[in-house]
């Protein structure tokens, strides 16, 4: 029984996370996995990430496209994810995505999802308000953090893979949205720097904040009081999903095996320990003041994986 017990929670000889500590914490939290799970993951990741930054890297440094620059992107866009949805199989990356999607029965979703909030962005400097926010975030977040849910609830029964048992989309949604906020007031000031605004309209206006005042911050200018009742709101719109992932999380939990729960588990730790560092009071949201060191990460995962060596 012992011997059982240490080969089935051997994963909890941590990997060396010296090299990764300032990687995405999805990859962090993934590096847990078994060996053909968390190739998969890199290459659902990279594919997503390929449309992200297509999109991004053109509207850092406040450069504007033309109509026509939109559209050509929004063909590239559109031209990739048909490819992807019909299983042409255009070069050797494609081929691997859709082996992967078909090997794990990853559905489709994520990715179309993702391509519309990114044509969105093409089209978009700014959200009217925080509800479109939420409709872009099921693209550009609960996508990439569904087919994470659905690597680590797919089981293996014999030489072919089963679904998880779980909705993935419901159980990935709270813990990506408190990533997302998260990660938008940690980001702020590199945002703000590449000429990125992810502070809804309604929101600006409902505290008396002017866009230029967000910029002024971001470059080391005073936090006014409005400036700073806009954070508190953000930081209250984290806490609630905050609350609400960890629902999530408990409810589905018991339905993974071991390193998978462990992996969301630290997704979760990792998230909360940006979270614990935003003072809405005093701070300034700078990328110093709100990002962790590598020597921090790691003491987070040390903690939490001691932690789950305790349950």
């Amino acid at each position: 029984m012992e011997k059982l017990e240490q080969s089935y929670l051997n994963f909890l000889e941590k990997p060396d996370f010296d090299d990764i500590l300032t990687n995405p914490i999805l990859d962090i939290a993934a590096r847990f996995w078994e060996d053909d799970r968390y190739d998969a993951f890199k290459v659902c990741y990279r594919s997503m990430r390929i449309i992200d930054d297509l999109v991004d890297d053109q509207k850092a440094g406040g450069y504007k496209l033309s109509i026509d620059e939109k559209k050509q992107f929004e063909q590239i866009i559109n031209k990739w994810t048909d490819n992807f949805v019909q299983g042409n199989k255009t070069d050797d990356f494609q081929t691997a995505l859709i082996d992967i999607k078909d090997k794990f029965h990853i559905p489709l979703w994520p990715w179309t999802r993702l391509s519309k909030a990114m044509i969105y962005d093409l089209y978009h400097d700014d959200f009217k308000s925080f509800l479109i926010f939420l409709r872009y975030s099921e693209g550009a977040a609960i996508s990439p953090a569904s087919i994470f849910m659905h690597l680590i609830g797919v089981t293996k029964v014999e030489n072919s893979y089963k679904i998880p048992a779980y909705e993935i989309r419901y159980a990935a949604r709270h813990l990506a949205l408190f990533s997302y906020i998260v990660h938008i007031i940690r980001d702020f000031q590199k945002d703000q720097l590449d000429g990125l605004n992810y502070y809804a309209l309604n929101q600006l206006e409902i505290f008396g904040v002017k866009k230029d005042e967000l910029r002024s911050v971001a470059d080391g200018g005073t936090v006014s009081a409005n400036v700073r009742s806009l954070f508190a709101q953000y930081h209250h719109f984290a806490s609630f999903y905050r609350d609400k992932a960890r629902q999530t999380i408990d409810a589905v939990l018991p339905l993974l095996a071991p390193r998978y729960q462990l992996s969301l588990e630290i997704i979760y730790a990792l998230y909360n320990q940006i979270y614990s560092r935003i003072d809405v009071k005093i701070g300034v949201f700078s990328q110093s003041e709100l990002l962790p060191t590598p020597s921090e990460v790691k003491l987070e995962i040390d903690k939490t994986v001691e932690s789950f060596h305790k349950k």
